[in-house]
């Protein structure tokens, strides 16, 4: 799917860019294949600079967060898996809030490599590691009311992030709790039998679900 993206991308970009953003355009594609994008749109300069709007592929920078998470995250479980689930969940948990105060310090000294790079970003991240763990070894609340509130709160949370952020919010910082927490609540709480999770089983909300990856993949371009 990424390739098609950036493979229809290419006559355009050839037929409307000039020799300076063709050649930006060539490097972003290499460094899309090779899982890199953010560090060189970190580079080149802020997501919301006017520049985006020349950079079909500047979305992808995520992707390479992700990606670098993928390699990352197995490699620490492989190191540390002898020292026992307890040590292990210590331990994220001092990367967490290391990874926390990075970003609260970056979004207001260094924007830029805060928004794009993975030590700023990763605690997003483990935020939905810590929720994996909870269901691995534990069920879901018990408590309907518990489930109700919290998968309530969880929607809110993010409602609030789309209708209240904007590109002159610090990002990602302290600010960033809000969706990632919410997120978090819907994962464990949002179970059958609560509102929201009526509302997420609706037909038109699970087709938006099953195209959202292509969605993200086409809305730059």
């Amino acid at each position: 799917a990424l390739l098609l993206v950036v493979a229809a991308c290419l006559p355009f970009a050839w037929a409307w860019m000039s020799p300076t953003q063709l050649t930006a355009f060539s490097q972003s594609i290499a460094a899309v294949s090779l899982f890199s994008s953010n560090f060189l749109f970190w580079l080149e300069s802020g997501y919301f600079a006017p520049a985006a709007e020349l950079k079909p592929l500047l979305h992808t920078w995520s992707l390479a967060v992700e990606e670098q998470y993928y390699i990352l995250f197995p490699i620490f479980l492989m190191l540390t898996w002898k020292l026992g689930i307890r040590w292990i969940l210590i331990l994220l948990s001092v990367l967490f809030l290391l990874s926390l105060g990075v970003a609260q310090w970056g979004a207001y000294n260094f924007p830029t490599a805060a928004f794009f790079l993975l030590p700023a970003r990763g605690w997003e991240l483990l935020v939905g590691v810590f929720a994996a763990f909870y269901l691995k070894y534990n069920t879901h609340l018990k408590s309907h009311i518990l489930n109700q509130a919290l998968s309530l709160l969880g929607f809110c949370l993010i409602v609030y992030s789309i209708i209240a952020f904007d590109e002159t919010t610090p990002f990602p910082s302290l600010y960033a709790l809000v969706p990632t927490i919410g997120t978090g609540l819907l994962i464990l709480c949002a179970v059958p039998k609560t509102y929201v999770h009526k509302l997420l089983s609706l037909k038109f909300i699970v087709g938006v679900g099953l195209i959202s990856y292509s969605a993200y993949l086409w809305h730059q371009p």
